[in-house]
C-alpha cells in the first residue's frame, strides 16, 4: 500500500499531570512501529505521520493496543486523513468565532457519529452560554465565557453524545492542518 499522511490525536495525555508521555518518546515509539516522517505538535498528543498500513478505526485500535502494551499507556486514539481534517475545518459552523476568539472554539473529534437523539440530549444539557453543533463525528463547541470554568465538560459530552472524543482549540486545529499539508507529496 502507498504511504498516506495520517493525523493522530491522543485523548487525555499530558493534561493535569495525568498520562504523561513526552512527545519525543511518542515520536520514537511511533517510528519503531514502522511509521515514517513522524511529527508532533505541542505536548497534548497531536501527531502527523506517514503510514503504509491501515487507517481509520483499524489504526486506532492497533495504536491503542500497542501503546497499552509497550508504553503502559491506556489512551484513546483518533485517526483522520488530511482530507477528513480539511472537511472538518470547512464544516465549522462558527466561522466568526474562529476568527475573533479561536482559543474558545474547539472541535471535539469523536470515535463515532452521534444519533439525532444524542445530539438533542447534548443541546438540552448545555448548562450555560456555550454553543454546540454536531456534524458526523465532530462536535464544534464554543465557550464564550471560557473553557476552564464551564460545566460543559468532557464527562458530560461523553455521556450525552455516547462516544468518547478529544478536543482541540481552533488554533491547534489549524496548526495540525498545516503540519499535515507539509507531509503531503
Amino acid at each position: 500500500m502507498k504511504p498516506q499522511t495520517q493525523i493522530i490525536l491522543l485523548r487525555g495525555v499530558n493534561v493535569g499531570g495525568n498520562k504523561m508521555v513526552p512527545m519525543a518518546d511518542l515520536k520514537v515509539w511511533l517510528s519503531k512501529q514502522g511509521f515514517a516522517e513522524v511529527r508532533t505538535l505541542l505536548q497534548s498528543g497531536n501527531v502527523v505521520l506517514r503510514s503504509a498500513g491501515p487507517s481509520g478505526a483499524k489504526l486506532e485500535k492497533q495504536l491503542a493496543a500497542a501503546a497499552a502494551e509497550d508504553l503502559k499507556l491506556k489512551a484513546d486514539f483518533m485517526v483522520r486523513t488530511p482530507a477528513e481534517w480539511d472537511r472538518m475545518i470547512a464544516a465549522n459552523p462558527f466561522p466568526a468565532e474562529a476568527k475573533s476568539d479561536p482559543s474558545h472554539l474547539v472541535a471535539l473529534v469523536l470515535k463515532g457519529a452521534p444519533a439525532a437523539a444524542q445530539m438533542a440530549a447534548l443541546m438540552a444539557a448545555i448548562p450555560g452560554r456555550e454553543q454546540a453543533v454536531v456534524t458526523e463525528s465532530v462536535a464544534y463547541l464554543y465557550y464564550p465565557d471560557g473553557i476552564g470554568d464551564s460545566k460543559l465538560t468532557p464527562a458530560l459530552l461523553d455521556r450525552t453524545l455516547g462516544f468518547r472524543g478529544t478536543a482541540r482549540n481552533w488554533n491547534t486545529i489549524l496548526k495540525i492542518a498545516a503540519l499535515a499539508l507539509s507531509l503531503e507529496p
